[in-house]
């Protein structure tokens, strides 16, 4: 059975940075927000039942969900959005599970940006969060989606707090600094997450 590593982090964290960093390893990734386009990709199950509760005009032209549309009817509606988290969120976790199964790196990288959130910490061995202060979150984020800083501050307030992350981890990265302070980071983690691995054959 492989390691598992939990990674998280807040909006603008660098968790695709990080996680990349450990992929350049040969480190095997399990990213929940690719698994989560994957159960309702043209055909799955997720998408099916979706189109059964909404009709076909939650679809675009090509078939695939209209992601912005759901968006709005979710979130003016709490049941509906309750009923949706209800049919993906275990959807979700059973591929996770799978993924990590079929994981065959010493350790792998479970990344889910709302692991503290959804209490998924409970799928890993460890939990890495990458940190950063909230003025380069909201700095990075603006950057990266040119979004409004009242968009910014309304994801970050649905979010864990830094310090609710911080007291879930086992392991932190800060991502403060330049690119150089971050791969020694990763560097030290990964020799670490290798002798754990090895300790647990």
């Amino acid at each position: 059975m492989t390691v598992v590593i939990g990674l998280t982090g807040g909006i603008g964290s660098g968790k695709t940075t990080v996680a990349n960093l450990f992929g350049d390893y040969g480190i095997d990734l399990i990213d929940a927000d690719i698994i989560a386009r994957d159960v309702v990709a043209i055909g799955s199950r997720g998408l099916c039942r979706i189109i059964e509760k909404f009709g076909n005009s939650i679809l675009l032209t090509d078939g695939n969900l209209d992601r912005s549309q759901l968006r709005a009817a979710i979130f003016s509606d709490p049941h509906l959005k309750n009923w949706l988290n209800q049919l993906l969120h275990p959807l979700i976790r059973e591929q996770m599970l799978a993924d990590i199964d079929r994981a065959t790196s010493p350790y792998c990288l479970l990344i889910v940006p709302l692991m503290v959130e959804n209490n998924l910490q409970t799928l890993t061995d460890r939990l890495l969060v990458v940190d950063v202060d909230q003025q380069t979150q909201i700095m990075r984020t603006q950057q990266r989606d040119n979004v409004s800083l009242e968009q910014i501050k309304n994801i970050l307030a649905a979010q864990a707090s830094r310090q609710q992350r911080l007291d879930a981890a086992d392991d932190i990265i800060c991502n403060n600094g330049d690119n150089q302070a971050l791969l020694t980071q990763v560097a030290q983690l990964h020799q670490h997450y290798l002798a754990l691995a090895q300790a647990a054959k």
